[in-house]
Protein backbone atom coordinates (compact mmCIF):
# COMPACT_ATOMS: atom_id res chain seq x y z
CA UNK A 1 0.00 0.00 0.00
CA UNK A 2 1.22 3.31 -0.82
CA UNK A 3 1.68 6.13 1.87
CA UNK A 4 -0.86 8.02 -0.73
CA UNK A 5 -3.15 5.21 -0.25
CA UNK A 6 -2.79 5.44 3.74
CA UNK A 7 -4.10 9.13 3.94
CA UNK A 8 -6.80 8.22 1.88
CA UNK A 9 -7.65 5.72 4.27
CA UNK A 10 -7.07 8.17 6.87
CA UNK A 11 -4.33 6.30 8.39
CA UNK A 12 -2.70 9.63 9.86
CA UNK A 13 -0.94 7.89 12.78
CA UNK A 14 1.53 6.53 10.22
CA UNK A 15 2.89 9.50 8.96
CA UNK A 16 6.44 9.78 11.46
CA UNK A 17 9.86 10.36 10.37
CA UNK A 18 11.02 6.63 11.47
CA UNK A 19 8.10 4.88 10.12
CA UNK A 20 7.96 6.65 6.31
CA UNK A 21 11.38 6.87 5.71
CA UNK A 22 11.70 2.98 6.84
CA UNK A 23 8.85 2.63 4.14
CA UNK A 24 10.39 4.30 1.56
CA UNK A 25 14.16 2.87 2.11
CA UNK A 26 12.19 -0.61 1.95
CA UNK A 27 9.93 0.16 -1.29
CA UNK A 28 12.08 1.83 -3.33
CA UNK A 29 15.38 1.19 -1.91
CA UNK A 30 18.64 2.02 -4.38
CA UNK A 31 16.85 4.64 -6.06
CA UNK A 32 18.37 8.25 -5.91
CA UNK A 33 16.43 10.49 -3.64
CA UNK A 34 19.06 13.28 -3.55
CA UNK A 35 21.67 14.87 -6.09
CA UNK A 36 23.67 17.29 -4.33
CA UNK A 37 24.65 19.48 -7.24
CA UNK A 38 27.40 21.48 -6.06
CA UNK A 39 29.70 18.13 -5.33
CA UNK A 40 27.94 15.57 -7.36
CA UNK A 41 27.18 13.77 -3.98
CA UNK A 42 23.93 11.44 -4.85
CA UNK A 43 21.91 9.53 -1.89
CA UNK A 44 19.62 6.52 -2.50
CA UNK A 45 16.58 6.30 0.17
CA UNK A 46 18.31 3.58 1.74
CA UNK A 47 21.03 5.97 2.24
CA UNK A 48 19.00 8.54 4.00
CA UNK A 49 17.46 6.25 5.91
CA UNK A 50 20.54 4.45 7.02
CA UNK A 51 22.47 7.08 7.07
CA UNK A 52 20.00 9.80 9.24
CA UNK A 53 19.76 6.80 11.84
CA UNK A 54 23.67 7.05 12.48
CA UNK A 55 23.29 10.80 13.13
CA UNK A 56 20.46 10.06 15.35
CA UNK A 57 22.53 7.11 17.66
CA UNK A 58 24.83 10.23 17.64
CA UNK A 59 23.02 12.88 18.89
CA UNK A 60 21.35 10.39 21.39
CA UNK A 61 24.98 9.98 22.46
CA UNK A 62 24.81 13.36 23.20
CA UNK A 63 21.65 14.06 25.51
CA UNK A 64 19.79 14.73 22.25
CA UNK A 65 16.10 12.87 23.00
CA UNK A 66 12.40 13.31 22.64
CA UNK A 67 11.43 16.90 23.35
CA UNK A 68 14.81 18.17 22.53
CA UNK A 69 14.78 21.66 20.83
CA UNK A 70 18.13 21.92 18.10
CA UNK A 71 18.44 24.91 16.18
CA UNK A 72 19.76 24.45 13.01
CA UNK A 73 21.86 27.41 11.00
CA UNK A 74 22.32 25.58 7.72
CA UNK A 75 23.03 26.04 4.06
CA UNK A 76 21.66 23.69 1.61
CA UNK A 77 23.23 20.31 2.05
CA UNK A 78 22.72 16.61 2.21
CA UNK A 79 24.04 17.36 5.83
CA UNK A 80 21.18 19.89 6.99
CA UNK A 81 18.96 17.37 5.46
CA UNK A 82 20.05 14.35 7.75
CA UNK A 83 19.99 16.37 10.55
CA UNK A 84 16.10 17.00 10.24
CA UNK A 85 15.54 13.27 9.76
CA UNK A 86 17.74 12.50 12.46
CA UNK A 87 15.75 14.67 14.88
CA UNK A 88 12.31 13.72 13.77
CA UNK A 89 13.06 9.97 14.36
CA UNK A 90 14.25 10.89 18.05
CA UNK A 91 11.06 12.86 18.55
CA UNK A 92 13.00 15.96 18.91
CA UNK A 93 12.31 19.39 17.61
CA UNK A 94 14.02 20.67 14.64
CA UNK A 95 14.43 24.57 14.78
CA UNK A 96 15.72 25.54 11.18
CA UNK A 97 17.17 29.35 11.13
CA UNK A 98 17.46 31.96 8.35
CA UNK A 99 21.38 31.96 7.30
CA UNK A 100 20.98 35.75 6.94
CA UNK A 101 20.03 35.84 10.78
CA UNK A 102 23.05 37.83 12.97
CA UNK A 103 22.92 40.46 15.74
CA UNK A 104 19.93 40.98 17.66
CA UNK A 105 17.34 38.72 15.66
CA UNK A 106 19.66 35.90 15.90
CA UNK A 107 19.85 36.39 19.53
CA UNK A 108 16.01 36.45 19.55
CA UNK A 109 15.20 33.20 17.84
CA UNK A 110 17.90 30.99 19.60
CA UNK A 111 16.97 32.47 23.14
CA UNK A 112 13.15 32.19 22.25
CA UNK A 113 13.28 28.52 20.79
CA UNK A 114 14.39 27.32 24.22
CA UNK A 115 17.30 25.96 21.48
CA UNK A 116 19.61 23.91 23.95
CA UNK A 117 21.87 22.53 20.79
CA UNK A 118 22.79 24.53 17.29
CA UNK A 119 24.25 22.22 14.89
CA UNK A 120 25.78 25.32 12.30
CA UNK A 121 27.84 25.67 9.31
CA UNK A 122 31.25 26.46 9.79
CA UNK A 123 31.01 29.47 7.47
CA UNK A 124 28.63 30.48 9.47
CA UNK A 125 30.02 30.38 13.08
CA UNK A 126 30.67 34.02 13.02
CA UNK A 127 27.50 34.50 13.29
CA UNK A 128 26.81 32.72 16.23
CA UNK A 129 29.66 34.08 17.79
CA UNK A 130 28.85 37.62 17.76
CA UNK A 131 25.83 36.74 20.55
CA UNK A 132 27.56 33.76 22.07
CA UNK A 133 27.92 35.52 25.22
CA UNK A 134 24.38 36.50 25.45
CA UNK A 135 23.17 32.63 25.41
CA UNK A 136 23.20 31.10 28.08
CA UNK A 137 21.05 28.12 27.03
CA UNK A 138 22.98 27.02 24.13
CA UNK A 139 24.47 24.12 25.84
CA UNK A 140 26.22 21.90 22.98
CA UNK A 141 26.63 22.89 19.53
CA UNK A 142 28.10 20.37 16.13
CA UNK A 143 29.57 22.47 13.56
CA UNK A 144 30.00 21.22 10.29
CA UNK A 145 32.82 21.88 8.12
CA UNK A 146 35.44 23.24 10.57
CA UNK A 147 38.62 21.39 10.55
CA UNK A 148 39.69 19.54 13.89
CA UNK A 149 41.84 22.87 14.81
CA UNK A 150 39.18 24.81 15.20
CA UNK A 151 36.84 22.39 16.71
CA UNK A 152 39.45 22.42 19.38
CA UNK A 153 39.94 26.10 19.83
CA UNK A 154 36.38 26.84 20.02
CA UNK A 155 36.08 24.39 22.83
CA UNK A 156 35.10 26.40 26.09
CA UNK A 157 32.60 26.10 28.65
CA UNK A 158 30.50 24.85 26.09
CA UNK A 159 31.11 21.24 23.94
CA UNK A 160 31.74 21.94 20.31
CA UNK A 161 31.49 18.67 18.06
CA UNK A 162 32.30 17.95 14.23
CA UNK A 163 29.36 16.61 12.84
CA UNK A 164 31.12 13.79 10.81
CA UNK A 165 31.71 12.45 14.64
CA UNK A 166 28.06 12.26 15.39
CA UNK A 167 27.94 9.35 12.84
CA UNK A 168 28.05 5.91 14.73
CA UNK A 169 28.59 2.76 13.26
CA UNK A 170 24.74 1.50 14.20
CA UNK A 171 22.66 1.57 11.33
CA UNK A 172 19.65 0.65 13.51
CA UNK A 173 16.31 2.90 14.27
CA UNK A 174 17.04 4.52 17.50
CA UNK A 175 14.77 3.61 20.59
CA UNK A 176 12.13 6.21 20.53
CA UNK A 177 8.59 6.59 21.16
CA UNK A 178 8.04 9.30 18.02
CA UNK A 179 4.68 10.00 17.65
CA UNK A 180 2.55 11.41 14.77
CA UNK A 181 1.25 14.56 16.82
CA UNK A 182 4.49 15.15 18.64
CA UNK A 183 5.96 18.69 17.04
CA UNK A 184 8.53 18.26 14.46
CA UNK A 185 9.99 21.67 13.57
CA UNK A 186 10.05 25.02 15.28
CA UNK A 187 9.47 27.62 12.14
CA UNK A 188 9.75 31.35 12.38
CA UNK A 189 7.98 33.52 10.58
CA UNK A 190 7.60 37.27 10.91
CA UNK A 191 5.88 38.92 13.31
CA UNK A 192 3.40 41.60 12.72
CA UNK A 193 3.44 43.93 15.34
CA UNK A 194 5.77 42.05 17.41
CA UNK A 195 8.39 39.61 17.36
CA UNK A 196 8.96 36.86 14.81
CA UNK A 197 6.79 33.72 15.88
CA UNK A 198 7.79 30.24 15.89
CA UNK A 199 5.13 27.79 13.89
CA UNK A 200 4.44 24.27 15.06
CA UNK A 201 4.85 21.95 12.87
CA UNK A 202 3.94 17.91 13.87
CA UNK A 203 5.60 15.04 12.59
CA UNK A 204 2.21 14.69 10.14
CA UNK A 205 1.44 17.83 8.90
CA UNK A 206 4.80 17.73 7.17
CA UNK A 207 4.56 14.90 5.59
CA UNK A 208 0.64 15.61 4.73
CA UNK A 209 1.95 19.38 3.65
CA UNK A 210 3.81 17.21 1.28
CA UNK A 211 1.23 14.82 -0.11
CA UNK A 212 -1.20 17.48 -0.77
CA UNK A 213 1.37 18.81 -2.98
CA UNK A 214 2.48 16.09 -4.68
CA UNK A 215 -1.75 15.20 -5.01
CA UNK A 216 -2.79 18.68 -5.98
CA UNK A 217 -0.54 19.54 -8.72
CA UNK A 218 -0.13 15.46 -10.19
CA UNK A 219 3.74 14.88 -9.06
CA UNK A 220 4.70 11.30 -10.40
CA UNK A 221 7.74 8.51 -9.34
CA UNK A 222 9.63 9.90 -11.77
CA UNK A 223 9.45 13.63 -11.41
CA UNK A 224 12.94 15.30 -10.34
CA UNK A 225 12.38 18.43 -8.44
CA UNK A 226 15.02 21.10 -8.77
CA UNK A 227 15.46 23.20 -5.28
CA UNK A 228 17.55 26.02 -5.04
CA UNK A 229 15.58 27.80 -2.01
CA UNK A 230 16.92 27.28 1.31
CA UNK A 231 15.23 24.72 3.07
CA UNK A 232 14.78 26.72 6.08
CA UNK A 233 12.16 27.47 4.61
CA UNK A 234 8.81 25.73 4.45
CA UNK A 235 8.69 26.28 0.38
CA UNK A 236 11.76 23.93 -0.20
CA UNK A 237 10.99 21.66 3.12
CA UNK A 238 7.60 21.13 2.78
CA UNK A 239 6.94 21.61 -0.66
CA UNK A 240 9.34 20.03 -2.60
CA UNK A 241 11.15 17.60 -0.16
CA UNK A 242 8.69 16.00 1.86
CA UNK A 243 6.25 15.21 -1.23
CA UNK A 244 8.94 14.21 -3.37
CA UNK A 245 8.94 11.52 -0.53
CA UNK A 246 5.63 10.94 -0.48
CA UNK A 247 5.64 10.01 -4.11
CA UNK A 248 9.22 8.63 -4.44
CA UNK A 249 10.46 10.74 -6.54
CA UNK A 250 14.21 12.89 -6.12
CA UNK A 251 15.05 15.73 -5.85
CA UNK A 252 18.66 17.81 -7.12
CA UNK A 253 19.42 20.19 -4.34
CA UNK A 254 21.43 23.28 -4.97
CA UNK A 255 23.16 25.39 -2.26
CA UNK A 256 20.86 28.57 -3.47
CA UNK A 257 19.74 30.28 -6.48
CA UNK A 258 22.12 31.91 -9.12
CA UNK A 259 20.73 33.21 -12.72
CA UNK A 260 23.79 32.40 -14.44
CA UNK A 261 23.62 28.83 -13.13
CA UNK A 262 20.01 28.01 -13.63
CA UNK A 263 19.50 26.84 -16.88
CA UNK A 264 22.43 24.64 -16.83
CA UNK A 265 21.71 22.93 -13.77
CA UNK A 266 17.66 22.17 -14.75
CA UNK A 267 19.36 20.72 -17.81
CA UNK A 268 22.31 18.70 -16.38
CA UNK A 269 20.22 17.05 -13.45
CA UNK A 270 16.86 16.42 -16.00
CA UNK A 271 14.86 18.37 -13.47
CA UNK A 272 11.27 18.61 -14.10
CA UNK A 273 9.76 20.54 -11.49
CA UNK A 274 11.11 23.94 -9.36
CA UNK A 275 9.88 26.38 -7.30
CA UNK A 276 10.78 30.10 -7.79
CA UNK A 277 9.98 33.13 -6.26
CA UNK A 278 8.43 36.38 -8.18
CA UNK A 279 11.86 38.16 -8.12
CA UNK A 280 13.40 35.53 -9.48
CA UNK A 281 11.27 34.83 -12.29
CA UNK A 282 12.17 38.63 -12.92
CA UNK A 283 15.59 38.03 -12.64
CA UNK A 284 15.57 34.90 -15.28
CA UNK A 285 13.32 36.94 -17.89
CA UNK A 286 15.45 39.73 -17.78
CA UNK A 287 18.54 37.63 -18.74
CA UNK A 288 19.69 37.99 -22.67
CA UNK A 289 17.33 35.43 -25.22
CA UNK A 290 19.21 32.11 -25.54
CA UNK A 291 18.32 29.71 -28.57
CA UNK A 292 18.73 26.50 -25.96
CA UNK A 293 15.86 28.54 -23.19
CA UNK A 294 12.90 26.23 -24.08
CA UNK A 295 15.66 23.31 -23.96
CA UNK A 296 14.98 21.81 -20.67
CA UNK A 297 12.70 18.65 -19.50
CA UNK A 298 10.72 21.12 -17.02
CA UNK A 299 6.84 20.36 -16.78
CA UNK A 300 5.93 22.41 -14.37
CA UNK A 301 7.28 25.79 -12.08
CA UNK A 302 5.87 26.72 -8.98
CA UNK A 303 5.33 30.45 -8.89
CA UNK A 304 4.42 33.17 -6.19
CA UNK A 305 3.08 35.21 -7.46
CA UNK A 306 2.58 34.29 -11.52
CA UNK A 307 3.86 37.50 -12.97
CA UNK A 308 1.59 39.51 -15.64
CA UNK A 309 4.28 38.09 -18.40
CA UNK A 310 3.20 34.53 -17.30
CA UNK A 311 2.03 33.10 -21.05
CA UNK A 312 5.23 34.77 -22.61
CA UNK A 313 7.17 33.33 -20.04
CA UNK A 314 5.73 30.07 -20.40
CA UNK A 315 6.13 30.13 -24.41
CA UNK A 316 9.63 31.06 -23.73
CA UNK A 317 11.39 28.82 -21.67
CA UNK A 318 9.06 25.95 -23.12
CA UNK A 319 7.18 25.25 -19.24
CA UNK A 320 3.89 25.43 -17.30
CA UNK A 321 3.21 27.56 -14.46
CA UNK A 322 1.34 26.33 -11.36
CA UNK A 323 0.59 28.39 -8.47
CA UNK A 324 0.15 27.49 -4.61
CA UNK A 325 -1.43 29.42 -1.66
CA UNK A 326 0.73 28.03 1.54
CA UNK A 327 1.56 29.51 4.73
CA UNK A 328 4.34 28.44 7.53
CA UNK A 329 1.28 29.24 9.95
CA UNK A 330 -0.93 26.70 8.23
CA UNK A 331 0.03 24.78 5.65
CA UNK A 332 -1.72 24.49 1.98
CA UNK A 333 -5.03 25.66 1.05
CA UNK A 334 -5.07 26.49 -2.48
CA UNK A 335 -3.56 25.31 -5.91
CA UNK A 336 -3.68 26.44 -9.62
CA UNK A 337 -2.67 23.28 -11.25
CA UNK A 338 -1.91 22.24 -14.93
CA UNK A 339 -5.72 21.59 -15.09
CA UNK A 340 -7.36 24.57 -14.46
CA UNK A 341 -8.30 27.13 -17.37
CA UNK A 342 -6.21 29.76 -18.61
CA UNK A 343 -8.34 32.09 -17.70
CA UNK A 344 -7.55 31.60 -13.82
CA UNK A 345 -3.92 32.03 -14.44
CA UNK A 346 -2.74 34.30 -11.69
CA UNK A 347 -4.97 33.11 -9.22
CA UNK A 348 -4.01 31.01 -6.35
CA UNK A 349 -6.29 28.56 -7.49
CA UNK A 350 -9.00 26.41 -6.14
CA UNK A 351 -9.20 25.04 -2.03
CA UNK A 352 -7.78 21.84 -2.04
CA UNK A 353 -8.86 18.13 -0.56
CA UNK A 354 -9.91 18.56 3.02
CA UNK A 355 -9.72 22.30 3.28
CA UNK A 356 -12.62 25.13 4.10
CA UNK A 357 -11.78 28.71 2.85
CA UNK A 358 -14.30 31.63 2.89
CA UNK A 359 -13.92 35.49 2.52
CA UNK A 360 -15.06 37.57 5.75
CA UNK A 361 -15.58 41.18 6.84
CA UNK A 362 -14.03 42.50 9.79
CA UNK A 363 -16.81 40.50 12.12
CA UNK A 364 -15.54 37.20 10.08
CA UNK A 365 -18.99 36.56 9.01
CA UNK A 366 -19.21 35.48 5.12
CA UNK A 367 -19.33 37.49 2.55
CA UNK A 368 -20.44 36.83 -1.42
CA UNK A 369 -18.66 35.52 -4.15
CA UNK A 370 -16.25 38.39 -5.17
CA UNK A 371 -16.69 40.78 -2.29
CA UNK A 372 -13.15 41.59 -1.37
CA UNK A 373 -12.94 40.34 2.68
CA UNK A 374 -9.99 38.36 4.42
CA UNK A 375 -9.15 34.45 3.64
CA UNK A 376 -9.61 32.53 6.91
CA UNK A 377 -9.56 28.90 6.89
CA UNK A 378 -9.77 25.67 8.82
CA UNK A 379 -9.07 21.82 7.59
CA UNK A 380 -11.58 18.85 7.96
CA UNK A 381 -9.27 16.36 8.68
CA UNK A 382 -6.80 16.61 12.19
CA UNK A 383 -3.35 17.56 12.79
CA UNK A 384 -3.38 18.26 9.06
CA UNK A 385 -2.44 21.99 10.03
CA UNK A 386 -0.01 24.04 11.98
CA UNK A 387 -0.59 23.65 15.61
CA UNK A 388 -0.02 27.18 16.58
CA UNK A 389 3.00 29.84 17.87
CA UNK A 390 5.46 28.50 20.46
CA UNK A 391 5.01 30.03 23.77
CA UNK A 392 2.86 32.61 22.53
CA UNK A 393 -0.83 31.21 23.04
CA UNK A 394 -2.07 35.02 22.89
CA UNK A 395 -1.48 35.36 19.04
CA UNK A 396 -2.41 31.79 18.45
CA UNK A 397 -6.07 32.41 20.10
CA UNK A 398 -6.08 35.09 18.34
CA UNK A 399 -5.52 33.84 14.71
CA UNK A 400 -7.85 30.80 15.10
CA UNK A 401 -10.73 32.81 16.59
CA UNK A 402 -14.14 31.79 16.12
CA UNK A 403 -12.65 28.32 14.85
CA UNK A 404 -10.93 29.70 11.43
CA UNK A 405 -7.53 30.42 11.08
CA UNK A 406 -7.24 34.16 9.59
CA UNK A 407 -4.13 34.40 7.63
CA UNK A 408 -3.92 38.20 7.13
CA UNK A 409 -4.51 38.50 3.33
CA UNK A 410 -6.92 40.16 1.79
CA UNK A 411 -8.61 38.90 -1.54
CA UNK A 412 -12.05 37.47 -3.00
CA UNK A 413 -13.22 33.80 -4.44
CA UNK A 414 -15.26 34.33 -7.55
CA UNK A 415 -18.58 32.39 -8.60
CA UNK A 416 -16.30 29.23 -9.41
CA UNK A 417 -14.17 29.06 -6.18
CA UNK A 418 -10.67 30.56 -7.36
CA UNK A 419 -8.95 32.69 -4.48
CA UNK A 420 -7.46 35.93 -6.21
CA UNK A 421 -5.12 37.41 -3.96
CA UNK A 422 -5.54 41.13 -3.26
CA UNK A 423 -3.34 42.90 -0.18
CA UNK A 424 -2.15 42.09 3.16
CA UNK A 425 -3.67 43.47 6.51
CA UNK A 426 -0.41 42.79 8.12
CA UNK A 427 2.31 44.95 9.11
CA UNK A 428 4.37 42.52 7.40
CA UNK A 429 6.95 43.20 4.46
CA UNK A 430 7.62 40.82 1.60
CA UNK A 431 10.85 40.55 0.12
CA UNK A 432 12.37 38.34 -2.45
CA UNK A 433 10.61 35.24 -0.63
CA UNK A 434 11.45 36.46 2.83
CA UNK A 435 8.33 37.64 5.06
CA UNK A 436 10.22 40.51 6.94
CA UNK A 437 8.87 41.90 10.56
CA UNK A 438 9.02 45.64 10.50
CA UNK A 439 8.63 45.69 14.36
CA UNK A 440 12.21 43.96 14.58
CA UNK A 441 13.28 46.18 11.73
CA UNK A 442 11.79 49.15 13.91
CA UNK A 443 13.33 47.88 17.24
CA UNK A 444 17.42 47.42 15.84
CA UNK A 445 16.88 51.25 14.60
CA UNK A 446 15.71 52.32 17.93
CA UNK A 447 18.53 50.78 19.84
CA UNK A 448 20.97 53.32 17.52
CA UNK A 449 22.31 56.37 19.38
CA UNK A 450 20.95 58.99 17.08
CA UNK A 451 17.34 57.76 16.60
CA UNK A 452 14.29 59.49 18.01
CA UNK A 453 11.69 57.33 16.39
CA UNK A 454 10.67 55.10 13.38
CA UNK A 455 8.02 53.48 11.39
CA UNK A 456 9.32 51.10 9.00
CA UNK A 457 7.11 49.99 5.97
CA UNK A 458 6.88 48.44 2.34
CA UNK A 459 7.33 49.94 -0.94
CA UNK A 460 6.94 49.13 -4.30
CA UNK A 461 9.78 47.26 -5.79
CA UNK A 462 10.88 46.74 -9.35
CA UNK A 463 11.42 43.60 -8.87
CA UNK A 464 8.01 42.31 -7.64
CA UNK A 465 7.18 42.22 -4.10
CA UNK A 466 8.21 44.86 -1.57
CA UNK A 467 11.31 46.87 -0.20
CA UNK A 468 11.84 48.11 3.41
CA UNK A 469 11.27 51.76 3.80
CA UNK A 470 11.76 53.44 7.37
CA UNK A 471 11.01 56.80 8.18
CA UNK A 472 13.01 58.49 10.92
CA UNK A 473 13.07 61.14 13.49
CA UNK A 474 16.33 61.83 15.24
CA UNK A 475 17.07 63.02 18.20
CA UNK A 476 17.97 67.17 19.02
CA UNK A 477 20.94 68.80 17.39
CA UNK A 478 21.71 65.09 15.44
CA UNK A 479 22.28 64.64 11.85
CA UNK A 480 21.72 61.24 10.52
CA UNK A 481 24.60 59.62 8.75
CA UNK A 482 23.17 57.92 7.00
CA UNK A 483 25.35 55.17 5.16
CA UNK A 484 26.42 54.37 9.13
CA UNK A 485 22.77 53.57 9.89
CA UNK A 486 22.81 50.96 7.36
CA UNK A 487 26.17 49.34 8.57
CA UNK A 488 24.54 49.34 12.22
CA UNK A 489 21.51 47.40 11.06
CA UNK A 490 23.80 45.03 8.92
CA UNK A 491 25.62 44.45 11.83
CA UNK A 492 22.26 44.00 13.79
CA UNK A 493 20.39 41.70 11.35
CA UNK A 494 19.65 39.33 8.58
CA UNK A 495 20.94 41.15 5.55
CA UNK A 496 17.60 41.12 3.64
CA UNK A 497 15.79 43.13 6.35
CA UNK A 498 18.30 46.25 6.17
CA UNK A 499 16.11 49.20 4.71
CA UNK A 500 16.94 50.09 1.13
CA UNK A 501 15.16 53.32 1.31
CA UNK A 502 14.90 56.04 4.78
CA UNK A 503 13.46 59.08 5.02
CA UNK A 504 14.27 61.64 7.99
CA UNK A 505 11.11 63.85 9.41
CA UNK A 506 10.73 65.88 11.33
CA UNK A 507 7.24 63.77 13.05
CA UNK A 508 5.68 60.57 11.88
CA UNK A 509 1.93 61.00 10.51
CA UNK A 510 -0.08 59.79 13.40
CA UNK A 511 -4.03 58.71 14.18
CA UNK A 512 -5.82 60.26 17.46
CA UNK A 513 -4.27 56.95 19.53
CA UNK A 514 -1.16 57.84 18.89
CA UNK A 515 -0.39 55.04 16.71
CA UNK A 516 1.39 55.87 13.47
CA UNK A 517 -0.55 55.78 10.37
CA UNK A 518 2.28 54.10 8.22
CA UNK A 519 -0.58 53.89 4.90
CA UNK A 520 -0.29 57.38 4.61
CA UNK A 521 3.56 56.54 4.63
CA UNK A 522 3.17 53.96 1.77
CA UNK A 523 1.39 55.71 -0.09
CA UNK A 524 3.42 58.97 0.04
CA UNK A 525 6.72 57.45 -0.72
CA UNK A 526 5.04 55.21 -3.64
CA UNK A 527 4.10 58.25 -5.43
CA UNK A 528 7.71 59.50 -5.63
CA UNK A 529 10.79 57.17 -4.65
CA UNK A 530 13.29 59.43 -5.45
CA UNK A 531 12.08 61.84 -2.31
CA UNK A 532 13.82 58.95 -0.01
CA UNK A 533 17.60 58.34 0.35
CA UNK A 534 18.05 55.23 -1.51
CA UNK A 535 21.32 52.94 -0.43
CA UNK A 536 21.17 51.47 -4.21
CA UNK A 537 21.59 54.17 -5.62
CA UNK A 538 24.20 55.50 -2.74
CA UNK A 539 26.71 52.62 -3.97
CA UNK A 540 26.17 50.48 -0.58
CA UNK A 541 26.19 46.34 -0.67
CA UNK A 542 24.34 44.70 1.77
CA UNK A 543 25.89 41.52 1.64
CA UNK A 544 24.47 38.07 2.56
CA UNK A 545 27.33 37.30 4.78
Amino acid sequence: MSLGDRWAGHHIQQLTTPKVLAERAQSLGDKVFLNYLPDGRQLTYRDIDLMSNQLAHGLAKRGIGHGTHVACLMDNSPEQLLTYFALGKLGAVAVPLNTGSRGQSLQYLLSHSDAVALVVDDALWSNYAEVAAELDNIRQIVCLGADKAQIAARKTDIDVVDFADLYEADQSLPEATVSFNDPSYIIYTSGTTGPSKGVILTQAQCFLWGLSHAQAFGQRPDDIAYICLPMFHTNALQGATYNAIMVGASIALQKRFSASRFWQDIRACGATLTNLLGSMINILWSQPRDPADADNRLRMCMSAPIPDFGLEFEKRFGLRFIQSYSLTDFGPSHAYSLVEPLAKLGSCGKARAGIEARIVDENDFELEPGQRGELVLRHTMPWAHSQGYYKMPEATVKAWRNGWFHTGDVGVIDEDGYFWFLDRTKDAIRRRGENISAYEVEKVIMSHEAIRDVAVFAVKSEMSEDEVAAAITVKDQVELDHAGLIRYCQSQMAYYMVPRYLVVMQDLPRNSSQKVEKFKLRDWANEDLERLWDREKAGIVVKRG
